[in-house]
């Protein structure tokens, strides 16, 4: 196949588009991969569809390899399915609803747990049928509040989302390890760094949980290793190594002392020092227990009040804590009204002693893990300018719960317990691997008849990439200054030839290799506008395949000029043996 510059449909860009965040938002822009349609919503080019199929083959195949089938749902599904599961609820405003002319509700799909489980149901009813592993490759839409980095978060986006079906753990266990087998094949093709992370199921729910996450200075993932072990997880999945409790019996008793005009932990440790001394050390934010109040409402409308206990060196994770609070759920820090409605509630003073939810202001009150038995702390005394020391945990108060959602530092001890500790990197998520269990073949009865005749509920896994995103994900982990740099797998062509030049000679050189390499299976884009040589080069680095050939001056001596785009090292081949060498460089 020839793409000729001259009538493909592409228009590069000289200068950055100005809503363009990311460089590879920037440069799939300026290259003429997409073109923006609405927020979170574009449009692929020819060039940039070539890409996204590439990528998507190249996940066909390993799933296919692997023994998974491929079949194709709607986009548009009806209400009642997602009714039964609970996620018409959970969902709240992160997904698209609209009703047809008669007034029945549908929404356009975010995910197909609960198609692909009813399909199941549908057609199988034996043990004998399991097990099963299909998936799609389709078009999703969810309605992000907040979309960004161009195809990296979108409204619409494809995604690749396969299901496993066993009867029962030992099977689910051995499709999940196929999958994520499979991932490991497909990540290693698309050519980019990545790491295999623990992670939080989500909205899905389920159990083992593992992310696929591209590393990008860019990514909106934060992602944690451990310096001794081989632990890695996502920061929503981090769980906190808890101290041991501590005896209490020979603390001294809790008294609250006059705090005046210290409503904040940097205050108030500037006045535990001045005023109240350690003969051991210092006072530090470390040894205060701040208590963070939120209004949260669920996606059913109705609204809480929650207040997390947590050491005041450190502050709540809204991602983590999204994640702990589930899909659909709304949260913000309490406002002024929200405090004028609950006058038992000390601004700046909050403690202990006025939270719970059978306390009288109602709020529910859970602690970060640290908070553990026997630890004294420094909190509110729930009155303007008062503070209470050595309060005692299970001794003095105790919570209604315990969540962990504050952030994770570089330094904190891996939860391991191996002596490690955790270091930080920024990531893109690129496919998600998880055991659904059977919530959704219980929401929508999914059973079979085991080899002793019984109904057994099936057991799920569920496995996704997104192929769109992995389009970004790849241009942002492989550009460099000047433009895109694909990797041979996915690139929209093998070999970009440019011609050089005004004399016919040169044109019509260019054209005899192009057609040669095509015929040799070789796809080529060949500039043959009557641009000039420096307008063609930038285009070909901006554009970004992986090798470059310019005919021009060298024609006269019989060569060719071959240009690795990656490393930048160019070799000069002879005419007559160019066709063989570049068909080469292209099979290896």
């Amino acid at each position: 196949m020839i793409l000729r510059l001259s009538s493909l449909f592409v228009r590069t860009l000289r200068e950055d588009p100005a809503d363009a965040e990311v460089p590879s938002h920037r440069l799939l822009l300026r290259a003429g991969y997409i073109r923006r349609a609405a927020p979170g919503i574009y449009t692929w080019l020819p060039l940039g569809l070539r890409v996204l199929r590439r990528i998507e083959n190249i996940i066909r195949d390993e799933m296919d390899a692997m023994g998974a089938q491929e079949l194709l749902f709607p986009a548009l599904l009806p209400r009642e399915p997602y009714e039964a599961s609970g996620r018409w609820t959970e969902y709240g405003d992160g997904i698209f609803r609209l009703k047809d002319r008669k007034g029945n509700d549908y929404l356009l799909g975010p995910t197909h747990e609960e198609m692909f489980t009813l399909v199941v149901k549908d057609l199988y009813s034996s043990y004998k049928d399991l097990p099963l592993s299909i998936y799609q490759i389709q078009t999703k839409y969810r309605d992000e509040a907040r979309p960004r980095a161009g195809v990296l978060r979108g409204r619409e986006f494809t995604m690749k989302d396969s299901y496993s079906f066993d009867v029962d753990d030992a099977g689910l266990d051995a499709s999940y390890q196929k999958h994520r087998d499979a991932y490991i094949r497909i990540f290693d093709k698309l050519g980019f760094e990545y790491v295999i992370v623990k992670a939080e199921a989500g909205a899905m729910g389920g159990s083992k949980s593992e992310e696929f996450l591209a590393k990008a200075t860019v990514g909106e993932d934060t992602y944690v290793r451990c310096t001794l072990c081989d632990y890695a997880a996502n920061v929503e999945a981090v769980d906190t190594l808890a101290p041991a409790p501590v005896p209490y019996d020979d603390a001294p008793a809790a008294h609250a002392e006059q705090t005046p005009a210290t409503p904040t932990i940097e205050t108030l440790v500037d006045h535990l020092n001045e005023k109240y001394p350690r003969d051991d050390r210092s006072w530090t934010a470390g040894d205060t227990l701040k208590n963070i109040v939120f209004s949260v409402r669920h996606p059913d409308g109705t609204t809480e009040a929650l207040a997390i206990g947590l050491p005041g060196d450190r502050e709540v994770d809204t991602k983590r804590l999204e994640s702990k609070l589930g899909e659909g759920v709304v949260f913000e820090p309490f406002g002024e009204a929200d405090f004028a409605a609950r006058p038992s509630l000390a601004k700046g003073y909050i403690g202990p002693g006025s939270l719970g939810e059978k306390k009288p202001a109602g709020v529910r009150f859970l602690l970060d893990p640290r908070v553990v038995e026997g630890t004294a702390w420094v909190t509110g005394a729930d009155v303007d300018g008062s503070h209470v020391l050595d309060l005692v945990a299970g001794r003095d108060f105790s919570g209604d719960g315990v969540i962990d959602v504050a952030e994770v530092r570089d330094g904190d001890p891996c939860p391991n317990g191996d002596g490690g500790t955790l270091r930080s990197a920024r990531g893109i998520e690129m496919g998600h691997i998880f055991q659904l269990g059977r919530k959704y073949a219980d929401a929508l009865g999914l059973q079979v008849l085991d080899e002793n005749g019984k109904l057994v509920t099936v057991t799920m896994g569920s496995y996704g990439i997104g192929p769109s995103r992995a389009v970004a994900a790849i241009a942002e982990n492989t550009l460099d200054e000047i433009g895109l740099c694909w990797p041979r797998a996915v690139a929209p062509a093998d070999v970009h030839i440019v011609a050089a030049g005004k004399d016919e000679a040169i044109f019509a050189a260019a054209e005899r290799l192009a057609g040669d390499l095509s015929a040799r299976g070789v796809t080529v884009m060949y500039d043959d506008r009557k641009a000039s040589p420096g307008v063609k080069f930038k285009d070909a680095e901006l554009i970004g395949v992986p090798t470059i050939v310019t005919v021009g001056r060298g024609l006269a001596d019989g060569l060719f000029e071959v240009k690795d785009r990656a490393s930048g090292e160019r070799t000069d081949v002879a005419v007559a043996d160019a066709v063989d060498h570049l068909a080469s460089l292209v099979r290896s």
